[in-house]
């Protein structure tokens, strides 16, 4: 059986308050296992960063954690829900439980400081007994895990080229050990070559250390390479889940399939490259029924006025796979305790 590290449960996210608030996410159960890669994918907008923000309680103003669970659960056995976490409580247990590399590595260090100082810095804050060498050490150390030599702690950021900036912030993720890590397209600026290098890196140091990943990003082919699992998102919602062969060989969602769709076949035989027709739904006016009916080749009858519920379809459990679509009718929603109707 596979062990859960983290479980998220009904989450909601909004953007102010009452009547105008923008639903950004909306009801998401995501489970991600131990030494598991899970993938989130979706356009621009289909609330990826949002739902990371929001489990981790970083939302920027006016952001907010409407409802919801999220429970950690830590390697001594207790279950921690960090939605109900103190200030003091979340201090200690971001980055020493889950960490996060964010978009755009350059933006995220300090351009003034040396990588020896931001490396330093992290493991100062939540070790303050450890000695000045002992941290240059575990600095040293961080950067040979992520493959830089060390002579480059005392380089500025803008003295690293991007894919070095970004192992850089990979590094710091992992400066104490987490058991879980959030990479918020952590490669769109940098080249097809370089992407390749750091996910390849970033899969064996999971193997070597056993942390698990939620990766981020809007490039699907990336998630099939490189991850165990996938969640398709569109409006804010989970669409699709399933394990990332069976994403590739077989979406069942219009939408998955429209991502597939957008780049070239891995392997096989050549097929047409064409983007999803349309644009992402305003999250402030959404479509009624399913959000993706106006933009769906495949909609009919049910689709402008009834939303699918996200459960398993016909031949699968909610263990294997599941799907909000009326092409593929579920008969339990995930999260609910008995069939639907």
């Amino acid at each position: 059986m596979k062990q859960p590290v983290l479980e998220i449960k009904n989450l909601n996210v909004d953007y102010g308050l009452g009547d105008n608030a923008v639903h950004a996410v909306r009801e998401v159960h995501l489970t991600l296992h131990k030494g598991e890669v899970l993938g989130l994918a979706g356009e621009s907008g289909s609330g990826k960063s949002t739902l990371a923000y929001g489990l981790t309680r970083l939302l920027p103003p006016p952001g907010i954690v409407a409802g919801g669970q999220v429970l950690y659960h830590a390697p001594s056995g207790d279950v921690v829900d960090v939605l109900r976490l103190s200030d003091s409580e979340l201090r200690a247990f971001r980055w020493s439980e889950v960490s996060i590399v964010f978009q755009g590595a350059m933006n995220s260090l300090n351009p003034v400081h040396k990588v020896s100082t931001q490396l330093m810095d992290v493991i100062k804050a939540h070790e303050p007994g450890l000695s000045r060498d002992a941290r240059l050490a575990r600095a040293r150390e961080l950067l040979k895990l992520v493959g830089i030599s060390a002579d480059r702690l005392d380089s500025y950021p803008h003295q690293l080229s991007g894919g070095m900036r970004q192992r850089v912030m990979i590094g710091m993720a992992l400066a104490l050990e987490p058991q879980v890590v959030i990479m918020d397209e952590p490669t769109t600026a940098l080249d097809v070559v370089m992407q390749r290098q750091i996910l390849r890196q970033l899969v064996d140091l999971r193997e070597r250390l056993g942390f698990s990943v939620i990766f981020i990003t809007h490039d699907l082919s990336l998630l099939v390479e490189f991850s165990d699992r996938i969640a398709i998102m569109y409006g804010g919602r989970i669409v699709e889940e399933a394990e990332a062969h069976e994403i590739y060989r077989n979406p069942l969602h219009p939408y998955s399939e429209g991502l597939l769709r957008s780049f070239p076949a891995l392997r096989g035989p050549k097929r047409e490259v064409k983007g999803i027709a349309g644009s992402p739904p305003d999250l402030r006016s959404m479509p009624s029924g399913c959000s993706f009916h106006p933009r769906c080749p495949r909609a009919f009858e049910p689709c402008p006025d009834v939303l699918p519920i996200l459960g398993p379809p016909d031949g699968y459990t909610l263990d294997t796979r599941t799907v909000a679509c009326h092409l593929h009718p579920a008969t339990i929603a995930v999260g609910a305790k008995e069939p639907v109707g």
